[in-house]
C-alpha cells in the first residue's frame, strides 16, 4: 500500500482545529479513563451524536474519538495505580504490581512507569497500522470460532506462570472465574443457567461488576479493617521518576508486550482485557523470580504497553475490513457510517483525508498523551494525601455511581457488594484475584466459540484442530506448557 494516504493525513490532522481537537479528546479520554466503570464506549456514545449535530466535520469527529479511545487507555491507570480501583477492564492487570508498588511509596514512579509504557506501546500499535493494516486484516478474517477457541487455550496455557507456590489456590480461583461466567443465559441454546428466576441475571455478570466488586469493594472493606485496627499508615507518595536501570529492564518487556497486544487487539472481539493478561502471563512465566505481584516495574510496564497496543490494533480491521475490534471501535464505526463512509481497503484511497487523518492523529495524540501525563504525575499522586475519611467514602461513591449510571438497576449494587465480600475473603486467605478475572475473561470467549464451532461441524471434535492458524497456537499453547519442565530437567545435575 502506498503511503500517500498518511501525508495527506497529516497535512489534515495538522491543521490548527484538528489538533485542538485532537487535544480535546486526549484530555477527556484521560478523565474518563480514570472514573471507574465509565470507559472511553460510553465517552463516545455521549458525544458523537452532539459532533454530529453541530455538524463537526467527519475527520475532526474522528480525531477526537480516536483520542478519547487511547486517552482512556492512559488514563485507566490513574485509579488503577493508585487506589487499586481498575478504570477499565484493561487495566485489571495493572493493578497487580501497580498498587504494591504506589503502597511503596513510588507512586510517581508507577505512573511515570505507566505513561512511558503506554506511549511506546501506542506508537508502536500506530507503526504496524500504517504499515501492516491490509495484511492483519486479512490474518483476522482467517480467525473462526475454533481459531479463537484454540487462541483462549493458549492463554490458559500462559495462566499455568500464576500458579507459583500456591497451585491450589491459584486453580480455585480460576475455577470460580470460570464459574462465574456461566450465569445466564446459554450463549447457543439461550437456556437460562443459575439465574434463580432472576430476569436481570439473564445477561450473566457483567465484567465491571465483577472487577469494580472484586478490587475496589474489597479495598474499602480492607482499608476499613485496617483503621479499626489502628494499622492504616499514611503513604509516602514519592517524588522521583523512575531511575534508568529501571527503565532499562523495562525494554524488551514493553516491545515484547506491545506486540502481543497489538496483534490480540487485531482481532475482533478480544479487546484490551485478553491481551494485558496474555502479556502479563508471558512475562511473569518468562521474568518472574517471586517479585511479580509484589510491586515488579515489569509486570506494571507489561499491561500497559499491551493495552494500548490492543487499542491501536483494534483499528486495524475497522479501517480494512469495517468489522470492529472492539465495542469501542464498533461506535466508531458506527460513526462512519452516520458519515455516509464505508469503511474497507478502498477507504484509504477514496477518503485519505479519513483514514489518513485518523492515523495521523493517533502519532500526533501519543505524543500529546505523553506531554499531559508526565507533567501531572505529581499532581495525580496528591490523591494519596486525602484524609481516608474523605478518601474511603469517595473510593465508595465512585463505584456505586460507576455502576449505577451503566446497568440502571439496584441488583447491579448488590452483585458488586456481594463480589466484593467474595474478594476480601478471597484475600484474607490469600487467594490471589488476578486467576479469578482470567479464568472469568477467558471463560466467557472459550465457551461461546467452543460451543459455536461445535455447532459448525456437527459437534465433530477435528475442527479445532483444521487449521494451520489453530495447530500453530495448540504447538504454541504445547510448549508453553512443556518448557519449564524440560528447562529444569536440563539442569538438573547428572547422577
Amino acid at each position: 500500500m502506498s503511503l500517500d494516504y498518511l501525508w495527506t493525513g497529516f497535512a489534515v490532522a495538522l491543521q490548527w482545529h484538528n489538533l485542538l481537537f485532537g487535544l480535546a479528546g486526549c484530555f477527556l479520554g484521560t478523565l474518563v479513563g480514570a472514573l471507574p466503570a465509565i470507559g472511553p464506549i460510553n465517552g463516545i456514545a455521549l458525544l458523537l451524536p452532539l459532533l454530529y449535530s453541530m455538524g463537526v466535520p467527519a475527520d475532526s469527529t474522528m480525531i477526537l474519538l480516536a483520542g478519547i479511545y487511547y486517552g482512556a487507555e492512559y488514563g485507566g491507570r490513574i485509579s488503577s495505580i493508585l487506589l487499586n480501583v481498575p478504570g477499565d477492564a484493561g487495566a485489571v492487570m495493572t493493578a497487580l504490581d501497580g498498587y504494591p508498588l504506589a503502597r511503596q511509596g513510588r507512586a510517581s514512579e508507577a505512573l511515570a512507569i505507566s505513561g512511558i509504557s503506554s506511549f511506546v506501546g501506542g506508537m508502536l500499535a500506530v507503526v504496524g497500522l500504517t504499515f501492516f493494516a491490509p495484511l492483519l486484516g486479512r490474518l483476522a478474517i482467517g480467525f473462526g470460532p475454533a481459531e479463537y477457541f484454540v487462541l483462549m487455550v493458549f492463554a490458559f496455557a500462559t495462566l499455568s506462570s500464576m500458579v507459583g507456590h500456591a497451585p491450589v489456590k491459584t486453580m480455585i480461583g480460576c475455577a470460580v472465574g470460570l464459574a462465574l461466567t456461566t450465569v445466564g443465559l446459554d450463549p447457543t441454546s439461550g437456556a437460562y443457567r443459575f439465574t434463580f428466576g432472576e430476569p436481570e441475571l439473564s445477561d450473566g455478570i457483567e465484567f465491571i461488576i465483577l472487577v469494580i466488586g472484586l478490587f475496589s469493594i474489597s479495598e474499602v472493606l480492607f482499608m476499613l479493617e485496617h483503621q479499626f485496627h489502628g494499622r492504616l499508615q499514611p503513604i509516602d507518595v514519592g517524588h522521583g521518576f523512575p531511575s534508568w536501570a529501571t527503565l532499562r529492564s523495562c525494554i524488551v518487556t514493553v516491545l515484547r508486550s506491545s506486540g502481543i497486544g497489538f496483534v490480540i487487539g487485531v482481532l475482533p472481539g478480544t479487546g484490551a482485557s485478553v491481551s494485558s493478561a496474555i502479556a502479563y502471563t508471558t512475562e511473569k512465566r518468562l521474568l518472574d523470580h517471586g517479585t511479580f505481584g509484589k510491586g515488579d516495574a515489569r509486570g506494571l510496564a507489561a499491561p500497559e504497553a499491551a493495552n494500548n497496543a490492543a487499542a491501536g490494533g483494534a483499528f486495524v480491521p475497522m479501517l480494512t475490513l469495517g468489522v470492529p475490534g472492539s465495542g469501542t471501535t464498533a461506535v466508531m464505526l458506527g460513526a462512519l457510517m452516520l458519515y455516509n463512509i464505508t469503511p474497507g481497503p478502498q477507504l484509504f484511497v477514496e477518503r485519505p483525508e479519513i483514514a489518513g487523518g485518523l492515523i495521523a492523529s493517533m502519532y500526533i495524540g501519543n505524543v500529546l498523551l505523553l506531554l499531559l501525563n508526565l507533567p501531572m504525575v505529581h499532581l495525580f499522586v496528591r490523591l494519596l494525601t486525602v484524609p481516608n475519611w474523605v478518601l474511603i467514602p469517595g473510593i465508595l461513591v465512585l463505584s456505586f455511581l460507576g455502576v449505577f449510571s451503566m446497568y440502571g438497576s439496584v441488583l447491579s449494587i448488590y452483585l458488586m457488594l456481594g463480589v466484593g465480600v467474595l474478594g476480601y475473603l478471597a484475600r484474607k486467605l490469600d487467594i490471589d484475584l488476578a486467576p479469578i478475572v482470567l479464568g472469568f475473561v477467558l471463560g466467557h470467549v472459550a465457551e461461546t466459540n467452543l460451543r459455536n464451532a461445535l455447532a459448525i461441524s456437527g459437534g465433530e471434535v477435528s475442527i479445532l484442530f483444521e487449521s494451520t492458524i489453530s495447530l500453530v497456537l495448540w504447538a504454541m499453547a504445547a510448549l508453553i506448557l512443556v518448557a519449564p519442565w524440560l528447562l529444569r530437567k536440563r539442569q538438573r545435575p547428572a547422577g
